[in-house]
């Protein structure tokens, strides 16, 4: 009888329902504030365990992306747990990459949530230990963590420091794939100089505004845009053809280069799509933190224990 364990697990993509870019830290990194937001696009990943003396991972992925996530994460996860085994896995992509929607982040956490459960270890020491957890994601990625939550959060330093929101009302938009890409550290190096410390303290006051009412997002802004759009102006053409089709709001996600709009009926996402042409467009729903967990514990259910978060394996001595 084989001892191999395995699942298949949905890993969702995020979007930017308000982003901040405050100044540079002393660590060369950005300060930042934002709202995530899971969203209903997703990669799948199939991953199987075998226990075994050594540790081997395999990963199918007919991308063939450099440096894949997924097996950095395997590899840290495995050595977290202080097991061995053979993994294999095998990841369907969807999410559009470099377009700042976190997939890649989301296929890490995709393992860290998933290995633990076949394994029957807990990643962080002992199983419902979230800081040291989100400790072992931030290793891969600063929007990693998030991923291990999912819903509406407030990310501040780099993005890692999470604080959940309420989730935001159930809504439908549209996912714009315009396959422009956008050089972060080029972005970042083009909004620096804008910076002031009188537009630091305002964006503090407009950010925490948004984050007391995420179900209007009428002041909802993303710095890049202002840097971003001078570089590529067809994606100031597609965020104004959402507002033309009734968008309550339309931003770009990340630095880009995807954009997303939402709206109050299925009328205005047919409009947009109307409006915006040839480009790749995905439909997309608000996926709450709620419905997010909801959705691990069903493809995880064979091999954890209910009710508990993050997931225990129901193979734990």
């Amino acid at each position: 009888m084989s001892r191999t364990r395995q699942a298949r697990v949905r890993a969702l993509a995020k979007i930017n329902l308000d982003l901040r870019v405050l100044g540079k830290r002393p660590d060369g990194f950005h300060e930042l504030r934002t709202v995530f937001q899971t969203i209903s696009l997703a990669d799948t990943l199939e991953i199987a365990y075998t226990p075994a003396p050594k540790t081997t991972i395999t990963l199918a992925d007919p991308l063939r992306i450099a440096d894949n996530l997924v097996v950095r994460a395997a590899r840290l996860a495995m050595e977290a747990m202080r097991a061995t085994g053979r993994i294999e896995m095998r990841l369907t992509k969807r999410i559009p990459m470099g377009a700042g929607l976190g997939g890649g982040s989301s296929d890490a956490a995709a393992v860290l949530l998933a290995l633990p459960a076949l394994v029957g270890r807990a990643l962080a020491g002992r199983a419902g230990d979230l800081p040291k957890l989100c400790a072992i994601a931030e290793q891969l990625g600063s929007d990693v963590p998030f991923f291990l939550l999912g819903g509406t959060a407030v990310g501040i330093g780099r993005g890692s420091e999470l604080f959940p929101l309420p989730d935001a009302p159930p809504q439908r938009g549209i996912l714009v794939a315009p396959g422009i890409h956008v050089n972060t550290a080029q972005a970042y190096r083009d909004l620096s100089p804008r910076l002031t410390t009188e537009l630091q303290q305002n964006k503090i006051f407009s950010f925490q505004s948004v984050t007391w009412d995420t179900g209007s997002l009428a002041s909802a802004r993303n710095d890049f845009e202002s840097v971003v759009f001078e570089q590529h102006r067809k994606l100031a053409t597609l965020k104004k053809r959402l507002v033309r089709a009734g968008a309550t709001v339309a931003l770009m996600t990340g630095s880009g280069s995807a954009l997303f709009g939402l709206f109050p009926d299925c009328n205005g996402i047919f409009r947009a799509t109307e409006l915006l042409g040839k480009v790749q467009t995905f439909p997309i729903s608000l996926v709450s933190r709620a419905r997010y967990r909801a959705l691990w514990r069903r493809a995880l259910k064979e091999h954890t224990t209910p009710g508990l978060w993050p997931l225990q394996s129901r193979y734990s001595g």
